[in-house]
């Protein structure tokens, strides 16, 4: 089996994407499959090939803007045509190709795989949808809008950008999803066929035993021994409900003064250093953190927070399973499906008929039953430790990505 899979340079590449094309490579390396990795929209002066623990990676630069003949569109046509034009050129066995796609506005791709690659498969995976931006999880606002005859601008935008998502998974052999939420969605909503959409839940790899004491990382930290931790990670975004989480932990300063929110990510924190300016010195902003740093602030956090307004997967809180780290998240879209009640305390989300918010206070309510209850807390722990070693194990993921790739 001759596996193509496609990245590409951007913020999703750092994030949920990036890791999961890292995590299918790391599940599949050692099953006799020939693994291609090919990077596209690289900064990378140069097209250029190199191999990695038996895997080929393919760089391919972002193309040169011309300003006499600026068309966006046309220029993604034009770039992907050459990239397939030169893998024509170097790949030279062409039995049981797949190509797995991981980015939804790549229709001019498709086309030329299948154009150029007789009997190829070409798949590919929701990570995410543009509308799920916009509105989040408030399908019946998604519904009606695409229901609208006249729109305003937003809506024509958002009309738009659907229909070019359904033409793109239109195109391709199969789909792969990350729920049975966004398996409904595309099934309903995208009117797509269900025999050509597989739901596949991600899987991470087991993390390496750090060999220090709690206490060791606390001071590494710069946190006291007494001081209980609050923990987020993920992209300071809209969507991942950031400035609720904010609110509620005001509130939970209130009753526990000993406590401080760390925040693990990168985002724009302009956009809420105004909103924190009176628990400033309550709130850590950490920046990106690499997977062994964040898997020390899993270690010695005693709460995790996931408050997305919209998540088609979730890395972070299989992270915090993983990790034994009690979680209060929302009950949004894939999420709901990641974590349960045996692991989690869940929020509601409230949903209006042009947004969609979480309760602050029943967050807060959330966060502080776990920092109060420790034998509580260390019982969802463990069952997020037991949900994690039955579901979303890396040989558990890579077991289902094989038998996927084999019934093609």
């Amino acid at each position: 089996m001759n596996l193509y899979i496609f990245n590409e340079t951007r913020r999703g590449a750092v994030y949920g994407v990036g890791t999961y094309i890292s995590e299918l490579t790391g599940a599949l390396q050692t099953k006799g499959i020939k693994i291609c990795v090919i990077n596209l929209f690289s900064e990378v002066l140069q097209v250029y090939r190199e191999e990695m623990n038996g895997i080929d990676y393919w760089h391919f630069p972002s193309p040169i803007q011309e300003q006499r003949t600026f068309d966006i569109e046309k220029q993604r046509a034009l770039y992907f045509r050459n990239v397939v034009y030169l893998l024509q050129l170097h790949i030279q066995d062409r039995k049981k190709m797949i190509f797995h796609l991981n980015y939804h506005q790549n229709i001019c791709l498709v086309e030329e795989l299948k154009k150029v690659f007789d009997n190829c498969k070409v798949i590919s995976v929701v990570h995410f949808s543009d509308w799920g931006f916009v509105v989040f999880d408030n399908l019946q606002r998604l519904r009606d809008i695409l229901a609208e005859k006249l729109s305003d601008s937003f809506e024509e935008k958002l009309k738009r950008s659907f229909e070019e998502e359904k033409l793109y998974y239109s195109k391709v052999d199969h789909i792969i999803c990350l729920s049975e939420y966004m398996q409904d969605v595309l099934s309903r909503d995208y009117d797509l066929d269900t025999t050509r959409i597989s739901m596949i839940s991600n899987g991470l790899a087991e993390a390496s035993n750090i060999a220090v004491s709690d206490l060791f990382l606390r001071k590494k930290w710069n946190l006291r021994s007494n001081e209980k931790i609050v923990l987020f990670a993920g992209r300071v975004d809209e969507i991942k409900g950031v400035s609720y989480l904010i609110r509620a932990f005001r509130e939970v300063l209130k009753i526990e003064l000993d406590c401080r929110l760390i925040i693990a990510g990168s985002g724009n924190y302009d956009l809420f250093f105004q909103e924190i300016q009176d628990i400033c010195t309550k709130i850590t902003f950490t920046g990106l953190l690499d997977k062994k740093e964040l898997y020390e602030l899993y270690r010695i956090a005693d709460v995790g927070v996931v408050p997305s307004l919209f998540e088609p997967f979730g890395y972070v809180p299989v992270e915090m399973m993983m990790h034994k780290l009690p979680i209060v998240a929302t009950a949004t879209s894939g999420l709901n499906e990641v974590v349960d009640e045996n692991c989690a305390l869940k929020i509601p989300l409230i949903r209006y008929s042009d947004r969609v918010e979480i309760d602050t206070k029943l967050l807060a309510e959330k966060i502080l039953y776990i920092l109060s209850h420790p034998k509580e807390a260390r019982k969802l722990g463990e069952n997020g430790r037991k949900r994690y070693e039955q579901m979303y194990t890396s040989e558990i993921f890579g077991q289902k990505m094989i038998q996927f790739y084999q019934s093609l």
